[in-house]
């Protein structure tokens, strides 16, 4: 395929800022901030937009921050492609021996948040500089709380992120240590799962574990819901629709010879289907009180809706696809499978054509080889370089 001029331009701007950028995700991996709370965070990006030159706004949905690029040829009101980066981290302690280690305790980039916010830095700057030859406006979003109910993006578009001027289609990507560094990689239709999370408070009566029959024991009757529930998805659920449900937390705080009155559960639901969704919920609840009351006990059950399922636009995805074999070369571009996490950009799915794809960030000969939310996650910073320059191609 053919090199184009604005392709050359990117390449090289990229080349330009690339130590800049860097730079960038060096400092916001030392200071990492949670969901909602990530105030110097978005400090840190209004200073660089004010350094570049660019306008925006600031406190968007809390600590979001929105900008638009405009050529001399766009008005005000003309429709724009928007990008998004994710500014939040996880509370996770960092175990990298690296100079750049998270120097704010128990909390991490575990999740490459603080690479999509440098890489839409970079590409802020490479547009910027460009931005008379933008075929329209782009719009900057970098966005609190991805890692968190209810989602930043949800609050983001109730703050009016995807209006004034209005969104014609959008583009996220996100870091994918599974892939090697320098690749990039695509899935047209549903990718990503919906995410909801579980919470269940058991009540029985306590006592000695000698004694068991003068008790109502609520870790028995836990273990009980967390295997019998399992049958709501090999049993209720259509084969042929992605679902998963899982326990990662039982509290129960007796000893070895005392039986707790209470026990707490946390887990997670996760399909593709929003009928069976609505539907899991109802069975869920009903068989975990079912349990619980023919054991003598009670349950208290919270389900709290999260994030929906993600679906990538088959148009835009497939020409960005198309764009970044151009770029990058087509034996570095791969197909993805579904997969079943999940992303709040999925609630920007729901609303305008979108395209969330994965950035290749793993060096097996460097021992980058740790998936996401691991206390020793890292990435390559090489493939910044590649983020910067199919993430700002999108606006061609």
């Amino acid at each position: 395929m053919e090199t184009t001029h604005i392709d050359s331009k990117i390449k090289e701007l990229s080349i330009q800022i690339f130590d800049k950028v860097c730079g960038y995700r060096t400092h916001l991996h030392q200071y990492p901030e949670l969901s909602f709370q990530e105030f110097e965070t978005a400090k840190y990006v209004s200073n660089v937009l004010t350094t570049l030159g660019i306008e925006h706004q600031t406190n968007v949905a809390g600590t979001g921050i929105v900008a638009v690029l405009r050529g001399k040829n766009h008005s005000e009101d003309q429709a724009c492609v928007a990008l998004r980066a994710d500014l939040d981290a996880l509370p996770i302690l960092e175990e990298n021996l690296v100079d750049y280690a998270s120097k704010n305790p128990d909390v991490m980039h575990a999740c490459g948040h603080d690479v999509h916010t440098s890489i839409l830095l970079g590409v802020a700057e490479i547009l910027h500089a460009l931005k008379d030859e933008l075929p329209q406006p782009v719009k900057l979003i970098f966005q609190p709380g991805e890692e968190k109910n209810p989602g930043g993006a949800s609050l983001m578009i109730e703050a009016g992120v995807l209006e004034n001027p209005r969104v014609l289609e959008m583009y996220a990507l996100h870091v994918f240590p599974e892939m090697e560094t320098g690749k990039v990689g695509f899935k047209e239709g549903i990718y990503m799962a919906s995410c909801d999370e579980i919470y269940m408070t058991i009540h029985g009566v306590g006592g000695h574990g000698a004694m068991p029959h003068q008790c109502v024991d609520p870790i028995l009757i836990g273990a009980n819901i967390v295997t019998s529930l399992q049958q709501i998805v090999s049993r209720k659920c259509d084969p042929k629709i992605p679902c998963v449900l899982t326990f990662g937390y039982f509290e129960g705080l007796g000893d070895t010879n005392i039986i707790p009155s209470k026990v707490k559960l946390k887990g997670t639901f996760r399909t593709m289907d929003e009928n069976w969704r609505t539907q899991a919920w109802k069975l869920i609840e009903a068989q975990a009180s079912m349990i619980a009351e023919s054991m003598g006990g009670t349950i208290e059950v919270e389900i709290s809706k999260g994030y929906p399922f993600l679906a990538n636009d088959a148009a835009v995805t497939s020409k960005l696809r198309t764009k970044a074999k151009q770029v990058l070369g087509e034996d570095h571009v791969e197909e993805l499978p579904i997969r079943l996490t999940a992303e709040d950009f999925a609630f920007y799915s729901q609303k305008v054509p979108v395209c969330f794809f994965r950035l290749g960030v793993g060096n097996v000969a460097k021992g980058i080889t740790n998936g996401v939310h691991h206390p020793r996650f890292d990435v390559d910073v090489a493939s910044m370089l590649t983020g910067m320059q199919v993430m700002a191609n999108t606006a061609f």
